[in-house]
């Protein structure tokens, strides 16, 4: 009888743990959707078509001041996994290649010893503590978690019990099935293989599909192949969208006469991203299992801003200034619900960031950390509003705009103060009055910038960060 309650508890337990569902959408800036995360409904919010993020924010909880771990993918993509910032992680930079360096050439400071190869088997990662306390885990989509031709290339790796289309690269050849997801696109010479091109969706070859609404089926049949394992799920759904090539989907292209050819495509990338979200919706509630998963949506950085886009360079995050690979709050905030249990409508104003879905997520699941795992995240429900939260960039992004050089940044409350390495120059911001970083006040709040300077160099201290290099004398520079 005895082991029949324990065996029956233990049964219990596992009911209750809920399914959680991450979808991670990639280089989706603060204002790429109809719900709006600034204090006013804004140009932006009108022009895009977002149903689903607004189901989402009509019984979730929305983060008005959310931001992504860096301002490129793969240091706030691992830091998602791993509950640590890039600092700390030195995974500082996108990766590609085994054991090479991507990072620009700047004029006078080079990277440090950065780890090139980012997530690696063995790293402590939230698939593999999920999967320790009985989790079914499934990865669908855009991976970039670790270099291509390293062990941690493949998620299964990483603990993923399951891996579809995801790789070392961080953008798709192509969205087009036609193209079958492969960078040649219109050259139709399919024997010429890049690493660009997306692995594993072979079915979907030749077909007049768009790759959002590929893996939102795969992501769909997973769940349901989830649900019959008996087990609660934890779905890692990354749609490449909405990531350069920016490429038109012609289902909803017919919504955006009247902008820039560009906008247009890139508008309809971003409603296609939405509605791969409305099909893993729709699929919860089919299943009857929507009331016990949870389901968070992000960005793992800013929106582009400083290329590839259409009219003015570095205003498409407006009124935030700049874009992706950018130190200012364009390259760095981001969207962010979480629609919990309770199905709830509520609005959370706390400086939040990607590393707190980490401890969040594992209480959710009722996982721990191993004690010698030392994160940087905080519960999201637990939040201090005296917490400093930073950035640490040693690196230049291959594009060129405001605040796009090596940096580190920290924001405690209202204030905002950016380290640029180059010269060492500090800028301080008041978000509350000047969203937008127009006025630097170092000089006219003394105080306030030296107290935060020393908080700066105490938080990458304490991260053991990497410094850039001075490129003549190979000195670090000083926090």
């Amino acid at each position: 009888m005895l082991i029949e309650s324990i065996i029956f508890a233990v049964a219990i337990v596992q009911i209750q743990q809920p399914n959680i569902v991450v979808f991670l959408v990639d280089d989706l800036g603060w204002q790429d959707t109809s719900v709006p995360f600034h204090t006013e409904v804004t140009p932006f919010n009108e022009r895009y078509n977002t149903p689903n993020w607004q189901r989402l924010a009509d019984s979730g909880t929305k983060y008005t001041n959310a931001y992504a771990a860096g301002p490129v993918c793969t240091p706030s993509r691992t830091s998602l996994l791993t509950g640590q910032s890039p600092a700390r992680t030195h995974i500082t930079y996108w990766t590609l290649y085994k054991d090479k360096d991507n990072s620009k050439k700047h004029p006078t400071l080079s990277p440090p010893n950065w780890d090139l190869d980012a997530l690696q088997p063995g790293d402590i990662t939230l698939p593999a503590l999920l999967q320790k306390a009985g989790y079914y885990t499934m990865h669908v989509g855009k991976a970039h978690l670790g270099a291509v031709d390293s062990p941690g290339g493949d998620p299964e790796n990483l603990g993923f019990d399951v891996n579809i289309a995801g790789h070392g690269a961080g953008g798709p050849g192509s969205f087009y099935g036609k193209h079958r997801f492969m960078a040649t696109r219109g050259k139709m010479d399919f024997d010429n293989h890049q690493i660009w091109d997306v692995p594993g969706l072979e079915k979907y070859h030749d077909k007049e599909i768009f790759l959002s609404e590929a893996l939102a089926i795969e992501a769909c049949n997973e769940i349901e192949l989830a649900t019959e394992t008996g087990k609660p799920f934890f779905l890692h759904f990354a749609p490449y969208a909405v990531h350069a090539p920016l490429m038109p989907n012609p289902k909803y292209i017919g919504k955006y006469d009247g902008i820039d050819k560009i906008e247009a495509a890139y508008a309809t990338m971003i409603e296609s991203a939405d509605a791969a979200l409305g099909s893993v919706l729709d699929k919860l509630d089919e299943l009857n299992i929507a009331d016990n998963t949870i389901v968070i949506f992000t960005s793992d950085n800013g929106g582009l801003s400083a290329h590839a886009r259409g009219g003015k360079p570095h205003t498409h995050n407006a009124p935030l200034r700049s874009g992706k690979g950018s130190a200012y709050e364009g390259g760095i905030r981001v969207p962010l619900i979480v629609q919990g249990l309770d199905k709830k409508a509520t609005v959370n104003t706390a400086n939040v960031i990607t590393h707190d879905l980490f401890p969040t997520i594992l209480k959710y699941a009722g996982a721990g950390i191993p004690e010698e795992h030392i994160i940087d995240g905080v519960d999201l429900d637990e939040f201090d509003i005296s917490r400093i939260i930073g950035w640490h960039q040693p690196h230049q992004w291959g594009a060129s705009g405001p605040g796009i050089e090596p940096f580190t940044a920290i924001r405690q409350g209202k204030w905002k103060l950016i380290f640029f390495h180059d010269g060492e120059r500090y800028e301080l911001y008041d978000l509350e009055i000047d969203i937008g970083e127009t006025n630097n006040v170092c000089s006219t709040h003394q105080e306030v910038c030296q107290s935060m300077q020393k908080q700066l160099a105490m938080w990458a201290t304490q991260r053991n960060a990497q410094p850039s290099i001075l490129t003549v004398t190979g000195a670090a520079i000083e926090w």
